[in-house]
């Protein structure tokens, strides 16, 4: 025991070695020559996108797991030095989300709620180019809308994972009057991003529009039929390969139909599913898997003895 200890302990040393000197030739490519600073900042970002795909291609969640909390604060001290710069924002936004949704939500999650709110602070800071975004939040539902409409298929990646973040930290809040007033500028920002492009992440903004609309009592405008329908446009858009669009379909729709029969179809399959098509999901499969696991653990304590 003790020597898998030591070996788990050397292991998660490596790690975080690893992201660390990654960081500091980052940061080495920063401190250069002035005159060609902002070059050197662009190809910082494209690095940072470079890295965050192939945390994605990963099959071993431990691996990305130990290294992220140091990509994490990469970010922050790149966005430090370089607040403005949009790619940096929108890469710690969906870093922080994706770091929380994957790895601390289940267990842990108040510190899954402080990064969610984080990375939406993070996101809306991407989308404020145009229009003070967390102010008009703030504001009307009209006013926030006309914003809304300055926002091309270029922002498309702030929107969606804004988006995401946005909408995991009110899930996290929901008993509280501010979340409970985010919900209609929220669903608002997934309609934008389903006019601009709904095919992007492999549907992903229909994905979001269906679990938005399952998660949500009818009584404040849930709608599980139209919910279904944005899943199956989710899962046409990722052909049926992006295991984690199964995965929420089964907790959020097949739950809220109370359909055990359905609930347990879906997460067998996703069980047995391949994980390495397409090759940028892997990581989201790998995690879908355990998951799906973990629902099916809970089915008694969702369903009962109802069949």
């Amino acid at each position: 025991m003790l020597g898998e200890a030591a070996m788990s302990y050397s292991f998660r040393q490596v790690c975080v070695l690893c992201w660390f000197f990654i960081g500091m030739g980052l940061f080495c490519l920063l401190i250069g020559c002035a005159p060609i600073k902002p070059m050197r900042v662009a190809a910082v970002a494209l690095t940072v996108q470079d890295v965050a795909h192939a945390a994605a291609r990963q099959n071993d969640p431990y691996i990305v797991k130990e290294g992220t909390p140091a990509y994490l604060m990469l970010l922050d001290g790149l966005i430090e030095a370089y607040p403005q710069n949009r790619e940096l924002l929108i890469a710690a936004c969906q870093a922080n989300a994706s770091y929380a949704s994957s790895f601390l939500e289940d267990e842990e999650g108040e510190r899954a709620t402080r990064l969610y709110q984080k990375a939406k602070r993070y996101g809306f800071r991407a989308l404020s180019e145009k229009v003070d975004f967390a102010q008009s939040a703030s504001g009307s539902l009209e006013d926030f809308s006309a914003g809304l409409a300055l926002f091309t298929k270029r922002d498309v990646p702030a929107l969606f994972w804004t988006a995401n973040a946005w909408a995991s930290w009110i899930s996290g809040n929901i008993g509280s009057v501010e979340a409970m007033g985010d919900l209609p500028f929220l669903e608002a920002t997934i309609r934008r991003i389903l006019e601009l492009e709904d095919s992007y992440y492999f549907g992903g903004p229909h994905l979001l529009m269906g679990i938005f609309l399952a998660a949500k009592p009818a009584a404040i405008g849930g709608n599980l039929p139209a919910a279904k329908q944005h899943f199956e446009r989710a899962f046409s858009y990722g052909a049926g390969k992006v295991l984690m669009a199964k995965v929420y379909y089964a907790q959020y729709y097949a739950r809220g139909v109370k359909d055990r029969v359905l609930f347990e179809q879906i997460l067998r399959e996703v069980q047995t599913a391949p994980v390495d098509d397409p090759p940028d999901m892997v990581l989201g499969n790998v995690m879908a898997k355990e998951k799906a696991n973990r629902l099916l653990d809970k089915t008694e304590e969702y369903f009962g003895e109802t069949l």
